[in-house]
């Protein structure tokens, strides 16, 4: 698709001809404004148009955080006047992005970090330049299997989960037990709840508009029924604490101390994602009903989960040529 091209700067055409006040080296100063109000009407724009689409709010924030990195690299003096034209059309564009993403790889910024950025950027490009890039992401090795808890590691996590009292336990444990993403657990209302002694179901809001419905098991639903009792069933959000509802960052906190207590440090609520995930194949279920339990939009996403670790692969060899 063609890009827009802006008019030829009475400047440059002067200098072209040779005219007094228009040499190379003048115009070439200018470069460095010319790209940096391009790029400041471009962010703008980009903002405005995230202040009201239907991403989610961790979405919204990381695309803001990369455009605003990329501009910041674009327009120091240098950059500027390599790229003065990284504005003006889609060659221009993705020559300047091209070039940004050889100075993340040159940093050792990882593949998944850097395939992350190239799309809020080509966003940035598309809503606030009118210009349609792409350039080619960076090859991600074939992952082997997640990173997931062992069975007596989740068995440690959820005894240190219990010390720790109601609210961390049912946090833990709505994890554990439903697959549910850091943004989605902290979005839950007391509505998104339907828990009886002998069935339970968990409604989990996921990127845009997606929303689907997870069985929780009886362990998930003793502690969420503990935490509702003690927290009582008023409409409102799920997870509340001294100053407020809990953010995602204080759900976080939340699993890292529990992991921290059973000797996990560093833990992350998508580890106790993919462990979920990993229980379910362990357990037999097959590759489209993990799917539609994680949200996942593509199926090859899901696929990781059935590639065997070398802990696995030790334990089968194990098993199979024991005496």
């Amino acid at each position: 698709m063609a890009g827009k091209v802006l008019p030829m700067r009475a400047g440059a055409n002067s200098a072209a001809n040779g005219a007094p006040g228009g040499s190379a080296a003048a115009a070439a100063a200018g470069e460095p404004g010319r790209v940096q109000a391009a790029a400041e009407q471009a962010l703008a724009t980009t903002r405005r148009y995230l202040d009201r689409c239907k991403l989610s709010e961790h979405t919204v924030r990381a695309y803001r955080r990369q455009c605003a990195a990329f501009l910041a690299w674009l327009t120091t003096p240098e950059h500027a006047a390599a790229h003065p034209d990284a504005f003006d059309d889609v060659v221009g564009g993705e020559a300047a992005l091209t070039a940004y993403k050889r100075h993340l790889l040159r940093k050792k910024a990882s593949p998944n970090t850097i395939n992350q950025a190239l799309p809020a950027i080509e966003l940035m490009y598309e809503h606030g330049a009118r210009l349609r890039l792409h350039v080619k992401r960076v090859r991600v090795p074939r992952p082997g299997e997640p990173d997931a808890l062992s069975v007596p590691q989740q068995r440690a996590l959820e005894r240190a989960a219990d010390r720790r009292g109601v609210r961390d336990a049912a946090v833990v444990f709505t994890f554990l037990y439903s697959g549910a993403r850091a943004e989605e657990c902290a979005r839950l209302d007391v509505e998104d709840l339907a828990v009886t002694a002998r069935t339970g179901e968990v409604r989990l809001h996921g990127k845009g508009d997606e929303v689907r419905t997870v069985p929780l098991p009886a362990p998930a639903r003793e502690r969420l029924s503990a935490w509702l009792l003690q927290r009582g069933r008023d409409p409102g959000p799920l997870w509340t604490g001294q100053r407020g509802p809990l953010t995602v960052s204080g759900i976080t906190q939340v699993v890292l101390a529990a992991g921290a207590d059973a000797g996990l440090d560093g833990l992350r609520p998508h580890d106790l994602r993919h462990t979920y995930a990993t229980r379910l194949r362990e357990d037999g279920a097959d590759a489209a009903q993990i799917q539609a339990l994680l949200g996942h939009a593509r199926l090859d996403t899901t696929a990781r989960y059935f590639r065997a670790g070398a802990a696995e692969l030790a334990a089968v060899v194990e098993r199979v040529f024991e005496h």
